[in-house]
């Protein structure tokens, strides 16, 4: 026997980072009925921030930059409202003058504004999209059942391919062929509070060009934490090397080999792993159409430049073609 449906939605948005919310903001703003479906505890995908006591690490996506005019005047409002931050202009004594902007209090908050009122329902994971008609039926793993008109899909890719084959959804060949040769870097991510300030110089950010970390924050430096944190990612070789190994001794490995940048010890520490950290090619298009009738669009960094400037850009650009899908949608 059929589940029977939970409820109807106009447009439904799978995945709460940037790109999801980026086109959920402007779908509401359109007069459009829309709702956020995803897995997480938390908004903002990997613009994640986390609390420990009295530190607080960026653990995810670092800083944002824009080069986009729209994307630039979203910061700017951002930074009116005391949301967005510049945290400098390079993190070496050959900085490039580029703003690099920092969440207040956290990244996390960057990925949120504006979406005030949105309806997001969390800690719920979709199994399987399927179409049924002119709708799509959305089927979570507890056997629940969503209807919508309309998908904007804005997981990872692999994922994505993943939910439509669970659903009998045919892909056309040739675009099935381009999103399956999208891969992601891995990222193991440690999380340490320090027992006093460590040896890292203004302002707080520091890329490695050899061994197994790929970036080291100091979260106190940079502006978010009352407490000395810091963030280390390792690189994509390490963490794949280490993905299936014990997480607290890698996490130990990756502190040891940051113990010159550090100086001191360490109070506690937290690891997260990232499977989907950044895409490592980019599909050349803001949005992939996987069927215009019902309406099911795929978007992300995958989509539009692996930063959290091309999340939003590619999920703007999936929102208006949504809001206009009745003339014929123009992926430019």
């Amino acid at each position: 026997m059929q589940n029977a449906i939970h409820r109807n939605a106009d447009v439904l948005v799978i995945g709460a980072g940037m790109a999801g919310l980026s086109a959920a903001t402007a779908l509401r703003k359109a007069g459009r009925e829309v709702l956020v479906l995803d897995k997480g505890k938390q908004t903002g995908g990997r613009m994640a921030t986390r609390r420990v006591g009295g530190a607080t690490f960026d653990h995810g996506a670092q800083f944002v930059t824009a080069r986009d005019p729209r994307f630039a005047a979203l910061l700017e409002e951002a930074q009116t409202a005391g949301v967005a931050v510049e945290w400098c202009r390079g993190f070496t004594s050959e900085a490039d003058g580029h703003k690099r902007w920092r969440g207040a209090p956290g990244i996390s908050a960057l990925a949120n504004f504006g979406t005030v009122g949105l309806e997001i329902v969390q800690e719920r994971q979709v199994a399987a999209l399927s179409q049924a008609g002119d709708h799509w039926l959305i089927r979570m793993t507890d056997g629940e059942v969503y209807s919508a008109g309309a998908i904007i899909l804005t997981t990872p890719v692999p994922q994505a391919l993943v939910l439509l084959e669970a659903g009998g959804v045919q892909l056309e060949p040739a675009l099935k062929t381009r999103l399956s040769a999208i891969e992601y870097e891995r990222c193991l991510a440690v999380m340490a509070v320090l027992r006093g300030p460590s040896r890292m110089q203004a302002p707080g950010g520091f890329a490695p060009t050899q061994g197994p970390i790929a970036w080291i924050a100091d979260n106190q430096l940079k502006g978010i934490s009352d407490e000395p944190a810091v963030t280390i990612h390792a690189t994509d070789a390490f963490s794949v090397a280490q993905w299936d190994q014990d997480r607290d001794e890698t996490a130990r490995g990756l502190l040891a080999a940051a113990e010159k940048w550090l100086g001191v010890g360490i109070q506690s520490f937290q690891i997260h792993a990232w499977r989907y950290s950044k895409p490592k090619q980019t599909d050349p298009l803001l949005f992939a159409e996987v069927s215009l009738s019902p309406l099911l669009l795929l978007a992300g960094d995958a989509f539009a430049g692996p930063r959290v400037e091309g999340a939003a850009l590619s999920g703007w650009a999936a929102a208006e073609a949504m809001i206009h899908a009745s003339r014929p949608v123009q992926n430019l």
